[in-house]
């Protein structure tokens, strides 16, 4: 029987995958909000960074999206809004979605302030 790599990554897994790709590219200011005690039921997280320029958070979104792919999700399945701009991109990988910004964008919409209820969760 030949088994094959599933399409499928936990929650967790894209999370942790998530953070390691904003890590490794130098993003600041990240914020995981947990949003699943609020009952939203688009997504699980919100995960917040900031980019200081729109070629920055064009790699973070890319690259984003690669490591999703090589770890065998369904990235066919993801949306990325804001991509060509590069001021906010927002990339939906299902349970999760990823706010990536300018310091100014960043500043005068305050995603923080509008979830505030939202648990603020560890991402070490």
């Amino acid at each position: 029987m030949i088994q094959t790599q599933s399409l499928s990554l936990s929650t967790e897994q894209k999370l942790r995958t998530v953070l390691s790709v904003l890590s490794d590219k130098k993003a600041e200011d990240i914020l995981v909000l947990d949003l699943r005690e609020l009952g939203y039921l688009l997504c699980d997280y919100f995960v917040l960074a900031t980019g200081e320029s729109d070629r920055q958070n064009q790699a973070i979104a890319d690259e984003l999206l690669r490591r999703l792919k090589d770890a065998g999700a369904p990235t066919y399945l993801y949306h990325t809004e804001g991509y060509e701009p590069g001021r906010w991109i927002l990339v939906d990988v299902g349970d999760i979605i990823v706010h990536v910004l300018l310091p100014d964008v960043r500043a005068y919409y305050r995603l923080e302030e509008l979830w505030g209820d939202a648990k603020a969760i560890s991402h070490v």
